[in-house]
């Protein structure tokens, strides 16, 4: 039995996440086999605040300094996945240990504006 084998070119795309089986409607794109992305480790950090020092001022903290940040006390934190803004949130404690609860998700177009800026 032998098969053959379409031959497209390499940078041809349009079969991805199509079913042969399925109709080819350029309309209705079919999304499947997203289990294969789901396991794709990411980064994902939770900032607090930032700040601006000069290195000689940072290199002279001491254990009890305190380095002052640039939000205040009540303000939302930021989930940031792959470098990211995704959400903000607030603290929350969950046997001993600390996470956030989400208040705010953010848009893609959002997120899309913040990253041109």
């Amino acid at each position: 039995m032998t098969q053959q084998i379409e031959k497209r070119p390499s940078d041809d795309l349009s079969h991805w996440g199509k079913d042969s089986a399925l109709s080819a409607d350029a309309a209705q794109p079919v999304i499947h086999d997203m289990d294969m992305i789901m396991d794709l480790p990411v980064r994902v950090m939770i900032e607090l605040g930032r700040t601006k020092m000069p290195l000689g001022d940072l290199m002279s903290v001491q254990n009890g300094g305190v380095i002052e940040l640039d939000v205040e006390a009540g303000e939302p934190l930021n989930l940031v996945v792959n470098g990211c803004l995704i959400a903000q949130g607030e603290v929350v404690i969950v046997d001993d240990r600390y996470g956030i609860r989400l208040t705010d998700i953010i848009s893609p177009s959002e997120r899309l504006r913040k990253s041109k800026n």
